[in-house]
């Protein structure tokens, strides 16, 4: 196991084109660290960079004390899972975890006994001498897991391990890769597009636009202190809802109510223009059926009315859409990255209609197309400057 340290990383093509800049990261010895983001952000050239499978251009990299800028990837003492599980057709699920043994002259022996610790760690005693199209796929992605988990490395590093796996499957597969991390202790980089797996897998989470970090802390900081609107928007699913807002005195004005803001909340906000455009984000798990609440709750937030556009009932809770109109517009770089990185076209809250989604209740008993009566909880509202999609409201 080791420390992997990132110290002004910089990663330039012949084109001049910068896929990561100034990257300054500590993963530190046994930590689970995630790097999430869209596609092109560069979280894949940082990890084939602590490969060895990239040059670095400028700053250090090292792997415990030692600078490895210069060092083979054979030489560096780490394990890599692809995407792809590039197992060998021919070979037995036991021959394709100890081969990589086999080529740096370990004994039968010792390899048997890897191959048959970690098929245990796996579930794969089974099937040692079965050959990979005999397996389904997460057999097969445990397979090549296995292979990595063999030699002992100093740190795994996983490219989307379950990109290709069905929806169910890979919700099972998060589970058994946090569970196999635990248990062999081992310093691991994961890069995932998937926010959901980067929530549920990562001891830390390291979240990249355009080559940089924008933020690195514990899942359940970047969800309620987002430093800006880019990480605010992609961390959390449903995503969270942006709409336009003015701050005056202490209360923030919202395309559909005036909610008057706690005391803390406001301080955090400080001094600004009360004509200054500002965007709002709330997360639908902030919004509830008025009719749910006590009135103790009432007294954190504001109820308004609106129409329900659609109903989408999960079981536990219902999805409810409803429809926002506002005069301003919200022109920003890290909504508009969020929208492409979304496939769609519009700007979310980018002015005229915008659709907010609420979280509610399993219990609630509000309709599509009928109006309903809906609670606000001014506590968790977060204000971001458009300019620059700075948050205002995060803990400094």
């Amino acid at each position: 196991m080791a420390k992997i340290t990132f110290d002004g990383v910089t990663k330039q093509y012949p084109d001049g084109y910068e896929a990561v800049k100034d990257m300054n990261l500590e993963i530190d010895d046994g930590e689970f660290m995630i790097l999430v983001g869209p596609s092109g952000c560069g979280k894949s050239t940082a990890l084939r960079m602590v490969a060895g499978l990239e040059d670095i251009t400028d700053g250090e990299l090292r792997i415990g004390e030692e600078v490895v800028n210069q060092k083979a990837p054979r030489d560096r003492d780490i394990a890599m899972v692809f995407q792809n599980y590039a197992l060998y057709p021919h070979m037995t699920v036991r021959e394709n975890m100890g081969f990589s043994l086999q080529l740096h002259g370990v004994d039968k022996e010792e390899i048997n006994k890897r191959v048959e610790e970690a098929a245990k760690i796996l579930d794969l005693s089974e099937h040692l001498d079965r050959k990979p199209a005999n397996l389904s796929g997460g057999q097969r992605q445990r397979v090549a897991m296995g292979r990595a988990i063999v030699r002992d490395p100093s740190a795994y590093l996983m490219d989307e391990p379950l990109s290709n796996l069905d929806a169910k499957l890979r919700v099972q597969m998060r589970t058994e890769v946090a569970r196999i991390q635990h248990r062999t202790d081992t310093t691991t980089i994961y890069v995932t597009h998937d926010q959901a797996e980067a929530m549920t897998l990562g001891d830390r989470v390291a979240v990249m636009r355009a080559g940089k970090l924008q933020q690195v802390d514990t899942p359940m900081v970047l969800y309620s202190q987002p430093k800006n609107l880019f990480v605010a928007g992609f961390i959390g699913s449903p995503s969270m809802n942006f709409m336009p807002a003015t701050v005056e005195g202490d209360t923030i004005h919202l395309p559909m109510i005036d909610v008057k803001v706690p005391r803390d909340l406001r301080q955090r906000i400080g001094e600004i223009d009360d004509s200054k455009n500002l965007i709002a984000g709330i997360r639908p798990e902030n919004f509830e059926d008025a009719a749910l609440l006590g009135s103790d709750a009432r007294d954190r937030g504001a109820t308004f009315k609106t129409t329900i556009d659609l109903i989408e009932s999960m079981g536990s809770e219902i999805y409810a859409h409803f429809t926002v109109q506002s005069d301003q517009r919200l022109e920003s770089d890290e909504l508009r990255e969020l929208a492409e990185d979304a496939g769609i076209t519009e700007v979310p809250g980018g002015g005229g209609e915008g659709d907010v989604v609420a979280r509610l209740s399993a219990e609630s008993q509000v309709a599509q197309g009928q109006e309903a009566e809906l609670f606000v909880d001014a506590s968790h509202i977060q204000i971001f400057d458009p300019e620059d999609g700075s948050s205002l409201t995060a803990e400094r």
